[in-house]
């Protein structure tokens, strides 16, 4: 999402970059495609006349168009006034009372239900918080059995709600269970309706007040644009709403819902939900978003995924075999896997400022990978553990265990004996550095 904009965001801001000397006349025409990309991508008429008119103000200063670098100047006004834009500073969870209770409001198909298991999920791993689901949705049929089956997917303990059909007595009893359990926090996923009806919010309401809830969020799908602003006034008109989810954030939508809720509403986008697996889920920080909408990169999140990713005791194992045995098939195999799952090649190209336009060329491909997990897998184990014995019959029986050629199997051993260099040259130090050599 927001590629589009920000592409345009960009191009304005490198030709100020390119002037040696900015004039009004220079401003005004970048503040003209400015306010147009903005509109574009379908963010809020009065945001846009907010936005364009305190970034000329701010650039009007005498100490901006005087300057050695006005045009990295005006940059930095643009990134400081986007970042104001979309909720100026992240903000924790807080996570008040025992239980702790997070009700989560919104129209069906906006992504709630498994909103709710995201979040269960994100605050067990960050937070270190035992968390009860709690389904009490009892409008949609297939409301309880979706949570069901995300907690058994995610390891995370539902309530079970069968046969009650109040959602006043099931947040009573579920406050009542948590405590007898001891759960720290519970994650409430309310009804939804097509539409904001007054039935709906009477009934959330209630529930509410029953829960009194430490953080209440609405739950918006980015892809639905000014709506989601909309359901933001409506719901905000009749609950104390302390924060917006945005769901589909990686989607092909324009952007407007971003780059509006937390202006027009002044309730902040808090979290994020960036991709169908229970891990794409993540705390907004608007001054990030700001960056990867101008091309600076995103390298705190950047730093971060790594960090998730890098398992230490992994390592330590593998960096005790290149001691003593040496990197064979066998864990390349392993490292293959890994990237598979990991995804956090694609993340980085995401996040690395300037390689955007990279991805689609430099992102690994799937079926690639596949194909050299099946020349591995055709091996012997002890041709995994000493691949210098892989002489030209075995190539060939090999390949035609894989189903593939015998220089595809030649590509693979030169890439495994690359591999292994660099994993010998890396010994002895932590993978993160190898983000600060990218100059990070």
């Amino acid at each position: 999402m927001l590629e589009a904009v920000s592409e345009r965001l960009q191009s304005v801001l490198k030709k100020l970059r390119g002037e040696g000397h900015i004039t009004e006349r220079h401003l005004d025409e970048a503040l003209g495609e400015i306010r147009r990309a903005l509109l574009a991508a379908d963010v809020a008429l009065p945001v846009v006349k907010d936005f364009v008119a305190r970034v000329r103000e701010k650039a009007l200063g005498q100490e901006v168009l005087t300057s050695l670098s006005p045009g990295q100047q005006i940059t930095k006004i643009v990134h400081d006034e986007l970042t104001r834009l979309l909720g100026g500073e992240a903000q924790p969870l807080r996570l008040k009372g025992f239980p702790a209770p997070i009700m989560l409001v919104g129209l069906q198909g906006t992504g709630k239900t498994t909103s709710a298991a995201k979040l269960a999920l994100f605050i067990r791993q960050k937070l270190g918080k035992h968390v009860l689901l709690v389904p009490a949705d009892t409008q949609r049929p297939a409301a309880r059995e979706q949570l069901e089956q995300l907690g058994r997917q995610m390891g995370l303990p539902v309530l079970s709600t069968h046969g009650e059909s109040s959602p006043e007595a099931i947040v009573r009893n579920a406050l009542v269970e948590a405590r007898r359990k001891g759960f720290e926090v519970v994650v409430v996923d309310t009804a939804g309706r097509l539409h904001v009806d007054e039935e709906l919010m009477a009934e959330l309401e209630r529930v509410a007040e029953i829960l009194q809830p430490s953080e209440l969020f609405l739950v918006a799908d980015a892809m639905t644009g000014q709506d989601a602003v909309r359901q933001a006034q409506a719901f905000g008109g009749r609950l104390k709403l302390t924060g917006v989810i945005l769901t589909k954030l990686d989607g092909d939508a324009r952007g407007g819902a971003a780059l509006s809720v937390a202006s027009i509403t002044h309730v902040p986008v808090r979290f994020a939900g960036t991709g169908e697996k229970p891990g794409d889920f993540e705390l907004f920080h608007p001054d990030r978003m700001a960056s990867r909408i101008l091309g600076m990169g995103d390298v705190l999140t950047l730093v971060e995924k790594a960090q998730e990713a890098f398992d230490a005791k992994k390592a330590a194992e593998l960096e005790r075999k290149l001691a003593k045995e040496g990197f064979d098939l066998e864990d390349f195999l392993e490292q293959l896997r890994e990237l598979r799952k990991g995804g956090l090649f694609a993340a980085m190209m995401d996040l690395l400022p300037g390689v955007k336009k990279l991805k689609a060329q430099a992102s690994p491909d799937e079926r690639q990978l596949k194909r050299m997990e099946a020349i591995i897998c055709s091996m012997t184990r002890e041709e995994r553990r000493r691949p210098e014995i892989i002489n030209g019959s075995r190539r060939r029986r090999i390949a035609r265990g894989a189903g593939t050629s015998v220089e595809e199997v030649n590509r693979l051993l030169r890439q495994w004996a690359q591999t292994k260099k660099l994993m010998r040259s890396m010994q002895g130090k932590d993978p993160r550095r190898v983000l600060r050599g990218l100059g990070l």
